[in-house]
């Protein structure tokens, strides 16, 4: 072969290889848009609806609750639930001692004082802190707070926003399914703000942290109940 020939198939070789890098580097960009795309509506469609109704029942999620009505067309809202061994009576008195400088959230309290609410949970019943009304503030932190909306002994406890109208309420109900199994709900209804961008940041920002302090609260609320119920029995042997 000449060296005409070897220099022109040279040639041929070194144009293609950008042309290939160019391609393989177009199908890259395109498996991670695909990726992303899949992540996206694996989450919205999927995991953002578990988190959100963690422990429901279908029946749960969509039945009318206490509260509903102050916020009647939320721009979001979850319905989280779980299952305590011990009757509503028993689980009461620490919903009735919710709050910052009260019971806390018995949720998780190195993440609340992380963000300076200065949450200290009780790991017992209170007395000074079981008289609750209609009107009365529940503290979130030093510079935040709610308002008692309702308030039904036994059954359910109402927390609002002071605006008018909330742009948050918080609902606790307490269904009994026996003599010694309740059904703890909590509900959240928020309204969101108007402009599409920010109502998306809340949305994938607040539901992650929403769906974590919750679940951690209603599994620190069933821990101390359920077991304040033993140390009862084993002082009643």
């Amino acid at each position: 072969m000449s060296d005409v020939s070897v220099s022109t198939a040279e040639r041929q070789i070194d144009e293609s290889v950008p042309e290939i890098s160019r391609r393989q580097t177009g199908r890259r960009r395109a498996r991670r848009l695909l990726a992303a795309v899949f992540a996206v509506v694996t989450y919205w469609t999927v995991i953002r609806p578990r988190m959100l109704n963690w422990g429901a029942t279908p029946t749960e999620v969509r039945r009318p609750m206490a509260g509903d009505a102050l916020l009647p067309e939320p721009d979001g809202e979850s319905t989280m639930v779980i299952s305590i061994d011990a009757p509503p009576e028993d689980i009461w008195p620490w919903l009735r001692q919710l709050g910052q400088g009260r019971g806390g959230f018995y949720s998780y309290e190195w993440a609340e004082n992380l963000v300076g609410l200065d949450i200290h949970n009780a790991d017992e019943i209170i007395d000074e802190y079981q008289d609750i009304s209609i009107g009365d503030t529940v503290r979130l932190g030093p510079d935040n707070h709610l308002e008692v909306a309702a308030i039904s002994a036994e059954r359910a406890l109402v927390l609002k926003t002071p605006n008018q109208p909330p742009w948050w309420v918080w609902s606790f109900v307490l269904d009994p399914v026996s003599e010694t199994e309740t059904r703890l709900v909590v509900r959240s209804r928020i309204r969101l703000p108007d402009n599409p961008v920010a109502r998306v940041a809340s949305q994938l920002v607040l539901d992650p942290v929403s769906f974590v302090m919750t679940r951690g609260m209603l599994r620190g609320i069933k821990e101390r109940v359920e077991s304040a119920g033993r140390e009862k029995e084993l002082l009643d042997v």
